[in-house]
């Protein structure tokens, strides 16, 4: 297994917690480059639909946040999704994106 440092298991963390609470699809957290985080489920309603990831940067741009330093996505499915990855680089285009397993093991990184 991937060792994180401090503040991005912290995001891992978040993004479990986020993913249990509503027993959601997905569980996403992003922290901003003031190093604030952001923690959000999927979001499934009739009119639209957001990754987890996507509800989380929709926080942070709605709080102010300028930029992303990382992300992590928590999922049961085996890649992360495209929408998710296009929403972190929109903002950062190097920041890591981390996708754990529901256990919170991460599996992937993309850089």
């Amino acid at each position: 297994m991937l060792e994180l440092d401090p503040e991005d298991q912290k995001l891992v963390t978040l993004a479990r917690s986020a993913r249990a609470r509503i027993q959601a699809e997905e569980g996403a957290a992003v922290r901003d480059t003031d190093g604030r985080t952001y923690a959000a489920g999927t979001v499934n309603q009739p009119s639209f639909q957001l990754t987890a990831v996507q509800a989380a940067i929709a926080a942070a741009l709605s709080s102010g946040a300028e930029g992303i330093e990382a992300a992590v996505v928590v999922s049961g499915e085996p890649m992360l999704k495209e929408a998710s990855v296009h929403a972190v680089r929109d903002l950062a285009e190097k920041a890591p994106i981390y996708r754990a397993d529901p256990s919170g093991a991460v599996q992937e990184v993309l850089q």
